[in-house]
């Protein structure tokens, strides 16, 4: 059964990913508008339909806005911290709210779902893996500093969302005021290119077919050059830009191991000799 998996959107302007099999799927933040999200997965011919569950990582607004509207509408299960729910002020349904802990999982039908802690400045971050059929797809956005927890979730994923925010010499040079400059390297902000290219050179597992650039900022990066660093050093990997402006191409990796062969009988290879295990 294959995996599916899209960037809805990407940015301090708005977040959520799609990661499903065939049957059913999760959306990791809703950060843009339900209308927008309709209309960007019915583009990718996806249906909401299929959504069964929301996983929100944390509360800043690029994470949550659209979430309400969108949760109310489908009547989806959002699961979201107790500590996150607080800060966000959303009013939510409460028979729809459930929590989660940390490498916990929690299944969706055949979605294994499962959240680590991380470091950033919010009431209680988290970032996920989704896993269907030992194949996993990982979303590691808004991460202030690679940890050990990130490095292991990391190196199991077939595929990741992984946050290059910022360019370090275009963040030093540009016009963001000192204490926002501070706030973004502090270790509880973004991702430097450097910081993820860095993870991703040491920690890439060889059968990692696909990473996608996320949450790349709008005035302190470039596509370009994020791109261009990391397919220097991608191998095999197929690397490409999760865009704050539009959906991602809907990939997909599928488990090959499970195909099992269908018998067919040959004849020609049961001759005599073979049949007859004793000759008298």
């Amino acid at each position: 059964m294959a995996l599916y998996f899209t960037s809805i959107n990407s940015g301090s302007n708005g977040n959520c990913y799609y990661v499903g099999n065939n049957n059913e799927a999760v959306l990791v933040d809703v950060g843009i508008s339900c209308k927008e999200i309709e209309k960007r997965m019915a583009r990718l011919g996806l249906t909401l339909n299929k959504v069964k569950a929301i996983f929100i990582s944390h509360e800043h607004s690029d994470h949550i806005k659209g979430l309400t509207v969108l949760s109310k509408k489908y009547n989806l299960p959002v699961y979201i911290t107790v500590n996150t729910l607080k800060s966000s002020k959303l009013m939510l349904n409460e028979n729809n709210i459930f929590t989660f802990n940390h490498l916990d999982p929690v299944w969706i039908g055949d979605l294994k779902v499962s959240a680590f802690s991380k470091f950033h400045d919010a009431a209680d971050p988290y970032s996920f893996s989704i896993e269907c059929n030992e194949v996993r797809v990982g979303v590691f956005t808004d991460i202030g500093s690679v940890c050990e927890r990130l490095i292991t979730q990391f190196k199991k994923c077939n595929a990741a969302f992984l946050e290059s925010n910022y360019d370090v010499g275009m963040l030093e040079n540009g016009n963001y005021p000192y204490h926002l400059k501070r706030r973004i390297t502090s270790g509880k902000g973004h991702l430097s290119n450097n910081q993820a290219l860095a993870l991703f050179q040491t920690y890439k597992p060889e059968f990692m077919s696909h990473l996608l650039l996320s949450h790349l900022s709008k005035d302190n990066n470039d596509p370009a050059l994020v791109e261009n660093l990391f397919k220097a050093v991608a191998g095999k990997t197929s690397v490409s830009i999760a865009s704050r402006y539009e959906e991602s191409p809907l990939y997909f990796i599928e488990n090959h191991k499970d195909k099992e062969e269908e018998y067919k009988f040959n004849p020609y290879l049961h001759q005599p000799n073979q049949l007859n295990l004793f000759h008298i």
